[in-house]
Formats: C-alpha cells, sequence, structure tokens
C-alpha cells in the first residue's frame, strides 16, 4: 500500500499483532496504570489532544475509515514530529476501537499526573472536587461544563489516603464524555483529607451540596475568594464529616419525586449558578 506521496506504508492486517493486543489492554485500567498510558479515539478528540501537546506514544489509523481531510493533516502533522504513526485494515481499527461506527484515527497517549504543590502555583478561581465517583460518563461530562463554565481544576477524592474506589478519570468513557475537555483541565487525584488541608492552607472556600442542607442555592451568597464545588459519590454523598468540612452547603430544590439528580446535572446547574 502506498500514501499520497507514492512512499510505501506498512499496514497491520493481523488481529493477534501484538502491538494491538497491546493496544487492546489499555481498555482495562489495571494495563492504564501499569504502562501509565491510555487511548484518544475520535477525529475531535485527537485533534484537541495534539492541540494541547500531549505526549503520543503511537497513533493508530484506517485509510478505508477517514473521510476527513481534518484528520489526514493531523496524521501528517504528528507524523512530521517523529512519532510513529502505524496504518492498520480497517477490521483491525474496529478491534480496538471502543466506538460502534470509528472514525479511523487513534491515538495511544502518556497520562499527566499532577500534584496538589504544581497546582497551587496555577492561582485558578473555581473548581470541582469530586469524592468517590463511580461513573466514568459523569467525570468526563463534569470537566465538559468546568470548561463551558470556566473552572480550571478538577479534584478526585479518596475519603482516606489509599482506600481507592474511584472512577479512573482515563476510562474511555471518561475520555469520550468530556469532548476534549480533559486536555485542557488538571486533574488531582488525592485523599479528602489532603484536599481539604490544602484548600485551607490556599484560602479556597469550599461549597458542598446535599439534598438536606437548608440553604438553597439560589440563596447562597460566595465569598470574595476563589472557590471549590464539593460533590459526593452517586450513591452516597457527602458523609457528616466532609459536610462539617465545607464552608457552605447548599441544597438544589427537588419538585418531582425524585430525591436527587445525576451527579453532572446538578454540577452543571451549581457551576453556571456560581460562575455568573
Amino acid at each position: 500500500m502506498y500514501n499520497e506521496n507514492m512512499q510505501r506504508v506498512e499496514i497491520i492486517t493481523s488481529h493477534v499483532n501484538p502491538l494491538i493486543k497491546q493496544t487492546r489492554t489499555l481498555r482495562t485500567r489495571k494495563m492504564r496504570e501499569k504502562t501509565g498510558m491510555f487511548f484518544v479515539e475520535g477525529i475531535h478528540h485527537v485533534g484537541e489532544m495534539v492541540e494541547a501537546g500531549w505526549q503520543i506514544e503511537i497513533l493508530f489509523y484506517a485509510q478505508d475509515l477517514l473521510t476527513s481531510d481534518y484528520a489526514r493533516t493531523l496524521i501528517t502533522k504528528i507524523s512530521e514530529n517523529g512519532i510513529r504513526c502505524q496504518c492498520v485494515a480497517a477490521d483491525v481499527f474496529k478491534t480496538i476501537a471502543e466506538k460502534e461506527n470509528p472514525q479511523g484515527i487513534m491515538a495511544v497517549v502518556h497520562q499527566k499526573q499532577w500534584r496538589l504543590e504544581a497546582i497551587s502555583l496555577i492561582n485558578f478561581k473555581m473548581g470541582v472536587a469530586l469524592v468517590s465517583p463511580q461513573d466514568p460518563g459523569n467525570v468526563g461530562t463534569i470537566l465538559r461544563t468546568m470548561d463551558a463554565t470556566g473552572g480550571d481544576v478538577m479534584f478526585i477524592l479518596e475519603p482516606f489516603a489509599g482506600e481507592g474506589g474511584n472512577v479512573d478519570p482515563y476510562h474511555p468513557s471518561a475520555v469520550r464524555a468530556s469532548m476534549g475537555s480533559i486536555f485542557w483541565k488538571s486533574i488531582i487525584q488525592t485523599s479528602f483529607v489532603g484536599f481539604v488541608s490544602w484548600a485551607r492552607n490556599n484560602k479556597y472556600q469550599l461549597i458542598g451540596t446535599s439534598a438536606h442542607a437548608k440553604l438553597n442555592y439560589r440563596e447562597a451568597r460566595l465569598q470574595d475568594r476563589p472557590w471549590i464545588l464539593v460533590l459526593g459519590s452517586e450513591r452516597k454523598g457527602l458523609t457528616t464529616e466532609q459536610m462539617d468540612a465545607c464552608d457552605l452547603m447548599v441544597s438544589l430544590p427537588m419538585r418531582g419525586r425524585g430525591s436527587s439528580l445525576n451527579l453532572a446535572v446538578a454540577a452543571g446547574v451549581l457551576l453556571y449558578a456560581f460562575g455568573e
């Protein structure tokens, strides 16, 4: 097979090719954590990742699935930067893709690990802290909403150091739901106790949420300082101890039979309300 410049292109046609098999393993959290890599699929997402300057390990593309001139431009740009761009057969590409109708472009990318100490240098004005989130789609959607409302940093918090059990922000569903916003936001994974201590030392106001809070979010008056919205898990919400650590607790009124909103929806309402 040849490219547009009549240069021979090696194409992977085997479903059991070692490189293809290795890439498939990145669907599991265990391998994402072991390798420190994840995959980014689709034209828009790859484009945002490239523009944001993330480190690419390898890019896969399927000529028969590519219909976008922009995607071809991305491949050329990445290749010119000395990064391997591997052509694969369409049927092979579909075995590593998550989407049902893949667009023919996917990259294996190195994760970024931020520390609380480094975040102190950003001097951001608003952020979101999620305590033990379980749904990767919610994490990605909240990142997308943060981008729309001016939020800068997401904290993913374990109740206690080393407890684990949180969703992986590099899960394919989280990356996809973020619509590229994940590449422009800092994500800190730490303990709740460490986060609260850091927030106190850096003068951030913590705004907690609970269905039982007496203060309607519309009546809340924030202090004139940076703030972080603190949201509990989809199942349990915030514990009493976690609510006590917040400077302000607000509720969203529920007029129907439902007792709560989806986590990402609640975050969206409050980010727009407080970010104005």
